[in-house]
């Protein structure tokens, strides 16, 4: 393969969520930086929250149940949160590829992972070799940012490649009238 066919195949990986920020950083992205005559690999990214771990105990008092191990819930409870979460992703994931329907030469591919989406991004921008990580960002300040905690400022910190941060812009004040 040569140096210039190389240079024009990129794995471009997208971390999307449910909120309209990360949306906003794939459409802009397919406007901005994944052209149709390119034979970029667009990778979408869909990051499971973990489940919420409680205490030692389960619901019925007991330490070792080896179907609830540190659980609050019963395993049917627990398995109709993981249902509802790959739903979740499913839909987020649909509606993200529905934004790429139009992409002629470019491979779409999706991903969902389960954990921490700051170690999940991390680790899967290494792990499938991208050449560029985009997101969104939900422009927290800096009180908000300190609390929460900010996705997009851990990866740009701790990825190894090239990392777009796309901020929706505000709505003017006048924008409505």
């Amino acid at each position: 393969m040569s140096e210039a066919t190389a240079r024009f195949e990129r794995r471009v990986l997208v971390a999307v969520d449910e909120g309209e920020e990360s949306m906003y950083a794939l459409s802009w992205s397919l406007r901005n930086v994944i052209f149709q005559n390119s034979r970029d690999t667009l990778i979408l990214l869909y990051v499971k929250p973990p489940h919420a771990v409680y205490s030692p105990l389960d619901s019925t008092g007991r330490i070792d149940d080896p179907e609830t191990p540190g659980y609050l819930f019963s395993p049917d409870i627990s398995a109709a949160i993981e249902k509802y979460s790959q739903e979740v992703a499913d839909c987020v994931l649909e509606k993200a590829k529905k934004l790429c329907k139009d992409l002629q030469n470019v491979m779409v591919e999706t991903r969902v992972e389960s954990g921490d989406p700051r170690d999940v991004i991390c680790d899967m921008s290494q792990k499938l070799g991208a050449d560029l990580l985009i997101m969104g960002s939900h422009g927290y300040g800096v009180v908000k940012r300190a609390f929460l905690g900010s996705v997009s400022n851990y990866c740009s910190q701790n990825v190894k490649c090239p990392v777009l941060i796309v901020k929706k812009p505000k709505p003017s004040a006048g924008a409505g009238k």
